[in-house]
């Protein structure tokens, strides 16, 4: 796992077609804006576990949208 430390407004790059900017830190949250290509999934982890249990129960491939 790579660490990085960022200050609000900062921002990372996943390859060359995702960003990830720190918008707001409260307290122990911090809000991350993420732009990535409509074809990209971005889900929460909580999310993406239930779609995955999903497929897993149905056997078929879910698409959800953003």
């Amino acid at each position: 796992m790579l660490v990085l430390s960022r200050q609000r407004d900062e921002s990372i790059f996943i390859g060359d077609n995702i960003k990830i900017t720190v918008v707001d830190i409260r307290g122990d949250k911090v809000r991350l804006g993420i732009e990535a290509p409509s074809e990209v999934p971005v889900h929460r982890q909580e999310v993406y576990e239930a779609i995955q249990r999903e497929q897993h129960r149905t056997g078929t491939s879910v698409e959800v949208q953003k």
